[in-house]
């Protein structure tokens, strides 16, 4: 739909206007595995860049202190092609960092030892999807595809809240694993509506482990399996007044199927809870080169608000503020994010409560700039 040709109703491109939305969220879930890519017009590139900063500090259960700041910050570097092959085909490949994590317990703060200091959890990833979506007609389609992706992270157990296991870590080589993708979208062209879903399949990981001890490397270097979390996506959109949209999404993760264990301690070093999250919004053409957004999400996370003290973190609410600047081909879409965090209870699993987290936030801002061609 040209520009032109908008009238009383909304142009499908809103949609697309750059989503800020890389604040910590349930389990790994960093990117929410997008595809909104598919439904450009025509041929599409785009480049972003997102980075969030939270805060953690939690306190001691056992003595009453600060344990420090425990969340550190993450870049989100991501790129998509979009290619309309025939009429009816069309292709995309993204780039995107789908999980993650960066948790580390300050050792000594001021001059008081938290029972947890020094625990620390660190993942990182990188994304290859590639996906290719056929139109029926103009309101029927169906999409799925390839998903490539590698994750490399380290562990540490420190503190005299774990007991024997007191300096314990294990670190996890780089692994590739394969999954796929697959969904289907409904559209109403006239009243810019459409329906999308999407679902993920999960990703089994084969890492090559090296554990330590306070003692010293045990077990060489094994290998365990890992998997990450299947995933439903619901993106929703439609037109509910000139030039404006209304933008809902649902996803849901299955995160406990992310388990690993090392077989020098015996037990599952990640306990995740599943979620849903919700986001609703609106999008607002102000004239032809200004697009604005307001939107808001909230994270509902099965279970109680006992975590693992490697993600100190359960649920969380946001809202987004997004603006888009259009001329000609080029798209320069920026936001920021205010992300208030859910309180959360640490305990090592199957042990008592250590540290007790309330009033953590984050601050995530971000930019895209895509071109048609």
């Amino acid at each position: 739909m040209k520009k032109t040709m908008l009238g009383a109703f909304v142009p499908t491109l809103l949609v697309q206007l750059a989503s800020v939305d890389p604040a910590a969220a349930a389990g790994l879930d960093r990117t929410n595995q997008p595809i909104g890519i598919l439904f450009e017009e025509g041929n599409y590139v785009e480049f972003s860049f997102g980075r969030t900063d939270p805060t953690g500090h939690g306190t001691d259960a056992t003595f009453g202190t600060d344990t420090g700041d425990t969340l550190g910050g993450f870049n989100l570097p991501g790129a998509g092609l979009k290619l309309q092959l025939t009429e009816q085909l069309s292709a995309a490949l993204i780039y995107d960092k789908p999980w993650g994590a960066n948790t580390a317990f300050p050792g000594v703060v001021g001059n008081t030892t938290s029972m947890l200091g020094g625990t620390r959890a660190f993942a990182d990833s990188d994304a290859i999807t590639g996906i290719l979506r056929y139109k029926f007609n103009e309101n029927w389609s169906v999409h799925g595809g390839i998903r490539y992706q590698e994750i490399s992270g380290d562990i540490t157990l420190s503190g005299l809240a774990y007991g024997p296991a007191n300096g314990y870590s294990v670190s996890l080589d780089r692994d590739g694993g394969t999954g796929w993708l697959v969904g289907g979208a409904y559209e109403r062209p006239d009243i810019a509506m459409r329906l999308a879903v999407t679902y993920n399949s999960e990703v089994d990981h084969n890492f090559q482990t090296t554990e330590r001890t306070a003692l010293g490397v045990v077990n060489g270097t094994v290998t365990r399996p890992a998997t990450t979390a299947q995933s439903v996506n619901v993106d929703f959109q439609t037109g509910i007044a000139p030039k404006t949209l209304l933008l809902a999404n649902v996803r849901w993760a299955d995160h406990s199927v992310t388990d690993l264990v090392p077989p020098a301690l015996g037990g599952d070093l990640i306990n995740l809870d599943n979620s849903v999250t919700y986001s609703i919004g609106v999008a607002r053409r102000f004239n032809e080169n200004w697009v604005g957004s307001l939107s808001f999400s909230y994270d509902n996370v099965e279970g109680d608000n006992i975590v693992s003290p490697l993600s100190p973190v359960h649920g969380h609410q946001a809202i987004t503020l997004g603006v888009r600047y259009e001329k000609d081909n080029m798209r320069i879409s920026g936001g920021i994010r205010y992300t208030k965090l859910g309180n959360a209870l640490a305990a090592p699993r199957g042990g008592t409560v250590r540290a007790s987290f309330e009033d953590s936030d984050a601050v995530s801002l971000g930019f895209k700039v895509g071109f048609s061609f």
